[in-house]
């Protein structure tokens, strides 16, 4: 599918993170919540200002609700890496795109007012990294400006995403959401 912003001069493409098993969960995340996790990331990235949203799958296939496109990862299980590729190089094949908007499934309380303050200040960066905290600890979702895209794909590998290069950025721009969400991805079932 070909996509164009029809809003502003640049747009700004969100890609939900869901394609792993969840093993430490007990089943892949993307399932949670009877699919009310995933919802919620979508909703979070569309009505925050990202668009298009894509959703990486791989351990389950789901049907991806609107407004978001699904991302077939075949090679899921080499860990989150595999996730960020197929996920950014979606993204960058968007006419127009500025940057990428990063999120994870797994991050329930995370809404639209976090993806849209983490998107004020990409508005404002010299640098096109910035990424949201909780309480001063590093979190998702996180904006690549699109200069950074090609180093971001050199340093992924394994379980390791985008991460590995923000820590080691000296310009990355942190953004407080505490305020707002705990920011905290849920690893284990309650």
């Amino acid at each position: 599918m070909t996509h164009a912003c029809n809003e502003r001069p640049s747009c700004v493409p969100g890609v939900v993170l869901a394609a792993g098993a969840g093993t430490r969960f007990g089943s892949p995340k993307v399932l949670a919540d009877n699919g009310r996790w995933l919802s919620g990331a979508i909703g979070a990235l569309a009505r925050g200002g990202c668009a298009p949203v894509f959703v990486t799958l791989g351990a389950a296939q789901v049907e991806v609700p609107a407004p978001a496109e699904a991302v077939e990862v075949p090679d899921w299980q080499d860990g989150v890496s595999a996730s960020v590729r197929a996920g950014l190089a979606a993204a960058t094949a968007v006419p127009g795109m500025a940057g990428v908007v990063l999120t994870l499934v797994d991050l329930p309380d995370v809404t639209s007012g976090v993806v849209a303050r983490v998107l004020s200040v990409a508005d404002r960066s010299p640098s096109g990294l910035v990424r949201a905290v909780y309480d001063g600890a590093p979190g998702h979702p996180v904006y690549l400006g699109r200069d950074h895209l090609d180093a971001v794909m050199r340093t992924v590998h394994g379980d390791r995403g985008a991460g590995r290069l923000l820590d080691r950025h000296p310009e990355v721009l942190t953004v407080e959401c505490g305020d707002l969400a705990t920011g905290r991805d849920v690893d284990r079932p309650d």
